[in-house]
């Protein structure tokens, strides 16, 4: 007996050992190819679950190269976490430019920065053989590069005092504009470039990655020279400063110090002081702008898609897994161990997510480009970070990350439902099991939060799209269809005298105006939705003057531009072709600034002059209806408009108003300003519809109402699926219940009833919880929002009837499959 017992023993020993090696060596691809032909043998399943998983990769991929890029890398810069950005403070907000005296001042009384330097993004006239250019380019203080830490890869740095009046030009050229223009000639040295019809000697390139994004794609880098009037005039505010902070100073101490030289400032100099303050940020803040929080806000809107996708699939695995009972049966009953049969659910898993991986990464890559192409130029010239933005070391581990994750996910699922007592006795028998019965609570409840993240993002969705759509039909003061616009700019050299810059101006909208469907042509220093700005201050004649700041847009147009744009007069004129120089100074005013400065009375008569300004008064002749200067969502500001010909300028926007398609008249524009002469550059040919449709603030709007509206229709997606693999398991979990409940006479309409019942109250408290926190969260995107509140009605109900329409149609095949169930058949299957 003892023999015969050893014996057994040996043999039970060699037994596992032998499924030991088997499944070293031998088993894992036995259970591969058998993986494989089950997921072939259930396309649908295999399908869902790789689509719903590659969908959440790729969105969780995408939007972290997003973050990855602009917020986890640091500024290429030299210790950078010591470099801050400062400006000045007004009523309109932080980041305000300041003047070069007061920079002076903040530079030599400053008791916090190491070095401080400023900046000025320019335009400038490129002389070539062709004729003139407008290129990008930056003037800076000396030290500006040092401050960075920076250093030319060919030739050297601003010496210290070369941006002093009298000092020699010079001319720092990028690392793309030396290939492009120069062919990469290390020669270059030495060369001689002129910008704005002056001539710079060519010392240096920067960098191959050197990109600052405040000032955008600079070509070219001169000294400040301040030597202008602005930089002697401490009301013209034009420059913008960076600072490197001494050790052991935090950005707070520094704000505290800055503000305290700007209070003393303002003290010192009340008349162009007042009201004026000072601003210090990190610098990597300050290149990043308001792209932050909107990236952390999606990239927790696909971290929960990423939760929803895993759940989902475990579910349909759990769901899957109940149809599998027999197999499962029979081969613990052929000796199938329960690591044996865990190692077949895990290797089905983890091939899910492996093919779910390949398709997610590579869609994560395409929808980076793809989302990279769609911002507009202006706007990606200041987000160098976007430059290369792909699969780098960063994104691919977290890719690898949430893939493990999920993988072990998958591998654990399984457990759940196979248990050795399962295998043998229970899941024969068709006992639910604890496992069934905590996961049909739990899955439960992960349904109701799947729903109420899916309500949150169809809200959001929903008010974003509504924003927008209000924002492109914002009442915008002009008729933008048929407006073709264009840039004009001109060398210092021909048109410096104010006679020359008014036939200037003359010429050119002669020129235009006798081209084939022209019907009128306007001028003007700025165009509409181009941005507030320049500022003016100014006083109302008679009334007294309190030092106060009345701060508004001011803009130099022709005697035909408002007509041009069909902006509508209120009361009083238009100007007229006469009101030059040598007639009394005029002015038309918006009707924004007429409520703020004239409530109750007529503008028409009144006069107006520049704060402290020692020029005559001008005369209000005319009150036209709000244009929106400015960005679209914002109120409209206060605004002067004056005749160009009273202060004339070489540098303006062109508009004009075809009879025909505005596109196709821009090159014939462009023609027949090259014909006056080879020292006038053209830029910035587009149409008013582009304009506006293109506009930063359009963009951010448009681009938020896409995304959210993407992660909705996911979540949408994800959930409905959750909600029928919750509804799903608990009919195949209470089919004996059914089978005896349809044995005792019950019929399909109680089954129908029974079934929809439980899915609906899980998609009742999904879209109740959902709506409650839908109003919470449209906080985090009210800056988002135009002419529409987070608890907008409309949108919530819509919201709730989409949603409850899409989830209870999931429901009812699981319903309609319950109320099919032959109760016989049930009673002897289980």
């Amino acid at each position: 007996m003892a023999t015969r017992q050893q014996f057994e023993n040996d043999a039970t020993t060699r037994e596992k050992n032998g499924e030991t090696s088997e499944f070293r060596f031998e088993s894992v691809l036995q259970d591969f190819r058998f993986a494989i032909r089950q997921l072939r043998n259930n396309p649908g399943f295999a399908l869902t679950a790789i689509i719903i998983l590659a969908l959440g990769i790729c969105a969780s991929v995408s939007i972290f190269g997003f973050v990855d890029a602009a917020l986890l890398k640091p500024v290429p810069y030299q210790d950078a976490t010591q470099l801050v950005g400062f400006f000045g403070r007004i009523a309109l907000g932080p980041q305000y430019n300041v003047s070069y005296l007061d920079y002076l001042d903040f530079k030599k009384d400053n008791k916090v920065f190491s070095s401080m330097n400023v900046y000025q993004g320019d335009d400038f006239l490129l002389t070539t053989p062709v004729g003139a250019q407008k290129v990008d380019g930056a003037r800076v203080s000396d030290g500006f590069f040092r401050t960075l830490g920076v250093t030319p890869v060919l030739g050297r740095d601003f010496l210290p005092g070369e941006d002093l009046p009298g000092a020699s030009r010079t001319v720092i050229l990028s690392y793309v504009t030396w290939q492009k223009r120069f062919g990469g000639n290390r020669a270059v040295l030495g060369k001689s470039v002129i910008l704005d019809g002056e001539q710079g000697t060519v010392i240096g390139v920067l960098p191959k990655g050197f990109h600052f994004a405040l000032v955008g794609p600079a070509e070219f880098w001169t000294p400040l020279h301040s030597s202008g009037n602005c930089e002697q005039r401490r009301v013209c505010h034009n420059l913008k400063g960076i600072a490197r902070l001494r050790d052991g100073v935090s950005v707070q101490t520094a704000l505290a110090n800055m503000t305290s030289i700007a209070q003393q400032l303002e003290l010192q100099y009340p008349d162009s002081n007042r009201g004026q303050g000072a601003f210090v940020m990190p610098l990597s803040d300050a290149i990043v702008g308001d792209v932050r929080p909107i990236l952390l806000v999606l990239l927790s809107g696909t971290g929960l898609l990423m939760i929803m996708a895993c759940v989902n699939v475990s579910s349909l695995l759990l769901v899957r897994s109940e149809t599998r009972k027999r197999e499962i049966a029979i081969r613990g009953a052929l000796g199938a161990s329960y690591f044996r049969l865990i190692c077949q659910f895990v290797t089905e898993g983890l091939l899910l997510v492996g093919a779910s991986a390949v398709i997610g990464v590579g869609c994560a890559y395409l929808t980076m480009r793809l989302l990279a192409r769609l911002i507009p130029r202006e706007m990606l010239d200041r987000m160098p970070y976007v430059d290369g933005l792909g699969l780098n070391l960063h994104v691919l581990e977290f890719a690898c990350c949430i893939i493990l994750v999920a993988g072990l996910l998958f591998a654990v699922t399984p457990m759940f439902r196979l248990s050795l007592w399962d295998i043998r006795v229970g899941l024969t028998a068709g006992s639910r099991g604890s496992a069934g019965t905590v996961w049909r609570r739990l899955g439960s409840n992960l349904v109701v939060i799947e729903l109420a993240t899916a309500t949150v993002l169809l809200v959001g969705a929903g008010l974003l799209g509504k924003s927008f759509y209000r924002l492109l039909h914002v009442d915008t003061g002009i008729k933008p269809d048929h407006l073709a616009t264009l840039q004009v700019d001109a060398l210092e050299s021909g048109y410096s005298q104010e006679d020359q810059k008014i036939e200037f101006e003359r010429q050119i909208v002669s020129r235009i105006a006798r081209l084939p469907g022209v019907k009128s042509v306007g001028i003007s220093t700025s165009l509409p939705v181009n941005g507030n700005g320049p500022f003016i201050w100014f006083q109302v004649v008679g009334q007294p003057d309190r030092d106060e700041h009345n701060e508004v847009n001011q803009r130099q147009i022709s005697s035909d531009y408002l007509a041009t744009l069909q902006a509508r007069l209120l009361s009083g004129r238009y100007f007229s072709d006469t009101e030059d120089s040598t007639k009394p100074r005029v002015a038309i005013i918006n009707q924004a600034l007429a409520k703020q400065y004239f409530p109750g009375e007529s503008p028409i008569g009144k006069q107006i002059r520049y704060s402290k300004s020692q020029r005559p008064p001008m005369e209000i002749v005319g009150m036209v209806e709000d244009i929106k200067e400015g960005p679209l969502e914002e109120a409209t500001w206060p605004t002067i408009y004056i005749p160009f010909e009273q202060n004339p300028t070489r540098s303006f926007s062109v508009a004009v108003r075809t009879s025909q398609a505005e596109q196709a008249t821009l090159p014939m524009l462009a023609a027949a300003i090259h014909q006056i002469g080879p020292g006038i550059a053209i830029s910035g040919e587009s149409t008013m519809s582009t304009n506006i449709r293109d506009s930063e603030s359009a963009y951010l709007h448009r681009s938020s109402a896409w995304l959210v509206a993407g992660f909705a229709a996911m979540a949408l997606l994800l959930g409905v699926i959750g909600l029928y693999g919750v509804v799903e398991y608990s009919v195949s979990q209470r089919t004996r219940e059914i089978g005896v409940r349809m044995a005792l006479g019950a019929q399909r309409n109680s089954v129908y009833q029974l079934i929809l019942k439980e899915a609906g109250r899980l998609i009742g408290a999904g879209i109740a919880l959902g709506l409650v926190c839908s109003m919470a969260a449209a906080a985090l995107i009210r800056n988002l929002l135009f002419g529409i509140s987070s608890w907008d009605a409309p949108t919530l109900v819509a919201v709730a009837v989409v949603l409850g329409i899409a989830a209870l149609s999931a429901s009812y095949i699981p319903a309609r499959r319950a109320s099919s169930v032959n109760p016989i058949e049930a009673l002897r299957a289980e």
